[in-house]
């Protein structure tokens, strides 16, 4: 199994609807996110996948976050824009983008250089139902 790591970032607003506390209010963030991917095989050049196009292709999903208000986006309408939902969200979207045979493990979205958060899939434990 080969993981590999890209990384980029955007300038967002946000609040948190229902916290008592300064986060209740309209503010920004420059995040930093990165996505660990997966794959199990190499191409004929030796690559899972060209950090390039892994880019290319997580800067796509966080265009539509850049430079926004995050409360306003569809995504966030139910849920909060916490960092925890947002690498959720990242995770979702890159995971429809990316090519057959590879996969991502995990985003972690930073808020600031001191707090982030990661999201990984549930693993399924061997005998659960499903398998």
């Amino acid at each position: 199994m080969y993981e590999l790591h890209v990384e980029t970032e955007f300038a967002a607003a946000h609040f948190l609807r229902g916290y008592a506390g300064r986060c209740e209010r309209l503010h920004g963030h420059n995040w930093r996110v990165q996505a660990a991917l997966q794959a199990r095989k190499l191409d004929k050049l030796g690559m899972a996948i060209d950090f390039k196009e892994a880019t290319a292709l997580l800067m796509k999903v966080i265009d539509a976050f850049d430079h926004r208000n995050l409360n306003d986006l569809p995504a966030f309408k139910k849920d909060n824009p916490t960092t925890e939902n947002v690498s959720r969200v990242i995770y979702n979207e890159l995971s429809k983008r990316l090519p057959p045979g590879v996969t991502v493990k995990s985003v972690t979205t930073w808020e600031s250089e001191r707090c982030g958060a990661t999201y990984l899939p549930a693993i399924r434990l061997a005998g659960s139902k499903g398998d």
